[in-house]
């Protein structure tokens, strides 16, 4: 009953975008309101702020394709399971088959070379694809010092683009399109305001 109750509180806050409270009846069922009716005694147990916030984006991120593969990934390497979204979304659409012409296969869309070198045995296996993939996203974070900017950058044009230009965002046609297409996702995932900065999420993000 407990489930029940809770699948239509969620329900509520969502269709509502509002504040949720609960009371119970003279017969003893539950009443859901998004308003605050004088001489009731309610419980607010969905606030308009979580409401928008909180369950929706987390919903978002579990619904996606191979949402087991990613958590699994992201728990194991210690990165947002929002950003190996926002990543695979960019790189392949969610085809575990896609290969490009320069040789990158899989969901995250790895070289030969880097599935190898992060142990990847069969990169067109989306469990062990997301794996290596995780892998790599974790060292070009720790390569930039948490800078999801320009690790994501890193991630398409190679480290030593984003290195031996100071450590920018390198001037290639496509490196420029795919980073802003990564953060905007991966910030609509995480439910944060289009400017909002992206380095100090990591570690503080880890559920999404």
């Amino acid at each position: 009953m407990r489930g029940i109750i809770l699948g239509l509180i969620w329900l509520a806050a969502g269709a509502a975008q509002a504040d949720v409270y609960i009371s119970i009846d003279a017969k003893g069922g539950y009443v859901l309101s998004n308003v605050h009716r004088p001489g009731r005694h309610y419980e607010r147990v969905i606030s308009e702020v979580a409401a928008l916030s909180g369950p929706a984006n987390a919903q978002l991120v579990t619904g996606r394709p191979y949402a087991d593969e990613v958590a699994a990934a992201a728990r194991t390497h210690d990165v947002p399971q929002a950003l190996l979204h926002a990543l695979i979304k960019a790189e392949s659409g969610y085809n575990p088959k896609a290969r490009s012409p320069r040789g990158a296969v899989g969901l995250m869309q790895l070289m030969p070379d880097t599935a190898k070198e992060m142990g990847v045995k069969d990169a067109l296996d989306p469990a062990a694809n997301v794996q290596g993939g995780a892998r790599y996203l974790k060292r070009m974070l720790k390569l930039f010092d948490n800078d999801i900017t320009l690790a994501v950058a890193a991630y398409n044009a190679g480290p030593e683009a984003v290195l031996s230009r100071g450590r920018v965002v390198p001037p290639f046609a496509e490196t420029r399109r795919y980073v802003p297409n990564v953060l905007r996702e991966y910030r609509k995932l995480q439910g944060l305001a289009d400017d909002a900065p992206l380095s100090a999420q990591i570690g503080r993000q880890q559920g999404l």
